[in-house]
């Protein structure tokens, strides 16, 4: 059973201009639940190998139709009708990482070191299928970059649809939305992957 939580609206005469938020599904599903616990065995590895920019090897916890998007918003839907930072399929994430490994583009060549922390997790939804269950689950990222001498810190809350398979090793990643506390405001290039 899922149920959804609504956003708040200010009080009158709060500060704050009001946010229309997206409302955020929640499951009865624990965090220990097996399906749960894969899913979060495969986000855990995915973070891993991007901090040590195995960009080949996390290409491959991909679907062949998983997207990858960072939304402007962080509270948009449609993420195919509006402007996005980043929205790709199979064929850009390629394209993508053929750019951070090659050596050309020079964010690649001296890009920052990166650490990740995701928690947070909350699961939205899991449907068991033949071959396995479709996990959607939420979760807090703090990735922190460093660069000659210099951190930043880019936070997001990101959603992520997780296909399991037969096996562990068939999991795979089916969408990934990263929302960035700040994407409405000014962020800078990155030379890494989210």
């Amino acid at each position: 059973m899922t149920e959804t939580v609504q956003a708040r609206k200010p009080k009158p005469g709060a500060w704050a201009a009001e946010a229309v938020a997206r409302e955020l599904p929640v499951s009865f599903v624990p965090t220990t639940d097996t399906r749960v616990v894969r899913a979060i065995d495969l986000i855990s590895r995915e973070a891993e190998l991007l901090d040590n920019k195995d960009y080949e090897a996390w290409q491959q916890l991909y679907s062949e139709d998983a997207k990858y998007i960072i939304p402007i918003d962080p509270d948009c839907e449609d993420f195919a009708n509006t402007l996005n930072m980043v929205y790709d399929d199979a064929h850009m994430r390629g394209l993508r990482v053929t750019r951070m490994t090659e050596g050309y583009a020079i964010a690649a060549v001296d890009s920052a070191k990166t650490l990740r922390t995701i928690g947070r997790f909350v699961p939205a939804d899991v449907v068991d299928r033949d071959h396995g269950a479709t996990v959607k689950i939420r979760a807090a990222q703090t990735l922190i970059a460093y660069k000659r001498g210099h951190h930043d810190i880019w936070a997001a809350n990101v959603d992520y649809t997780i296909d399991l398979g037969a096996t562990a090793a068939d999991d795979r990643l089916s969408l990934k939305v990263i929302r960035l506390i700040d994407g409405r405001d000014e962020v800078p290039a990155a030379g890494f992957l989210l």
